[in-house]
């Protein structure tokens, strides 16, 4: 268990500090204790080591990288971080160099990660691809394959894959997962973009770590692209888990944000870049 933990937002879609800092679509976060500190996604790679520069944080301490899961605004960051560290930890989903598109409307893009496996240990990327829930350090976690169980809370239907008859076929997104601490004041969880879906999520983690308060979650919700009916749903089974602060961003989209904030009131906030958040300590 972390007796302290100081969590800082270095991309996201918006900024929410005049200190040189730029916003991109994507997402990553620097976390770090007394004992360890991880990178987990690393956005577009726009802004990413001139925003850790401005917030001061030094991506050349890291003990190493998890990624939520194999999309291009959430890992094309990658080599600017290579660039700090050659020889760097890795940890993510085997799923995460699968070959993604977006398909909405008649268009279609490539969205996966736009950087093939073998050119990143080319620049010092050392991957630990594990499907299970497993430690990273002292009471820091990934959540792994998060199973789905909800009936609300379905696999995005623009998210494809090409299958063997080269048809296009539905994303399953297996490894999309979550970054967990333990501290002394309860869990947080940082979400990547809970395509698994945030309920989902925070069923896995309690199983997993049963008998742990949430603290604090924050992190993309996909909620930006949610029927009513989902948000309904969610915004329902939420106060089963007693989430002391929720903190959203990145793809829950300034409605449904604003929905999530009149229900949670003041354990709401919006975790945009330069967002910093301490737990303990």
């Amino acid at each position: 268990m972390l007796e302290s933990l100081h969590v800082t937002v270095l991309c996201e879609n918006s900024v929410g500090g005049p200190f040189g800092l730029v916003g991109e679509h994507g997402w990553a976060v620097f976390v770090e204790s007394p004992e360890q500190c991880w990178l987990f996604d690393t956005g577009q790679g726009l802004g990413l080591t001139s925003n850790a520069q401005c917030l001061g944080v030094d991506l050349r301490r890291l003990d190493g990288i998890a990624l939520s899961h194999g999309h291009y605004d959430h890992t094309s960051g990658l080599p600017a971080v290579l660039a700090l560290r050659r020889k760097t930890a890795v940890c993510a989903h085997p799923d995460v160099f699968l070959h993604r598109y977006w398909h909405k409307g008649g268009e279609c893009r490539e969205i996966g990660l736009r950087f093939a496996k073998e050119s990143l240990e080319g620049l010092g990327a050392e991957f630990s691809l594990a499907a299970a829930f497993r430690e990273l350090g002292p009471g820091l976690y990934l959540t792994g394959e998060i199973p789905r169980r909800t009936a609300f809370e379905p696999t995005d239907p623009t998210m494809t894959l090409k299958g063997e008859t080269g048809t296009w076929i539905q994303d399953p997104l297996r490894d999309d997962q979550a970054l967990v601490a333990d501290t002394a004041e309860g869990l947080v969880v940082v979400l990547g973009c809970a395509h698994a879906g945030l309920i989902n999520t925070l069923q896995h983690i309690r199983d997993r770590l049963p008998g742990r308060p949430f603290h604090t979650v924050v992190g993309g919700t996909h909620l930006g692209f949610a029927a009513p009916a989902q948000l309904d749903a969610t915004l329902a089974e939420l106060g089963r888990f007693g989430v002391g602060r929720l903190g959203a961003s990145h793809c829950t989209g300034l409605v449904n944000g604003a929905r999530l904030q009149t229900h949670l009131g003041d354990r709401y906030f919006f975790a945009s870049v330069g967002t910093s958040i301490t737990v303990g300590g």
